[in-house]
């Protein structure tokens, strides 16, 4: 089976996005929104994949930074909640060595 060089360059872009994405949890980034950009500006038309890689790039960049912005409001709203009446208990620790197992 022969590839054209097309296929051959998305399946290198899938070979060498696929470890990064799996490697964090988070939405976008540059390389994730480049991949997507450049392949989506390549079926558009003749020469705009550069330019569908760097408004990927851009907006995957700007999707991770509010997400992270996002993560860091929940988690400072979180330390500002005040806690839960009955949700702990007082007494000894489950792992200390006074109680009974």
């Amino acid at each position: 089976m022969k590839l054209n060089k097309s296929a051959f360059y998305a399946l290198l872009v899938c070979a060498f996005a696929m470890p990064s994405s799996l490697a964090f949890a988070e939405p976008g980034g540059c390389l994730k929104g480049a991949a997507a950009g450049g392949v989506a500006g390549h079926f558009v038309g003749s020469g705009h994949a550069k330019g569908g890689a760097a408004a990927g790039c851009a907006a995957g960049m700007m999707r991770r930074h509010k997400a992270r912005k996002d993560a860091a409001a929940a988690q400072k709203a979180q330390e500002n909640q005040p806690p839960q009446p009955g949700g702990e208990q007082s007494g000894t620790p489950a792992n200390s060595p006074s109680s009974p197992q």
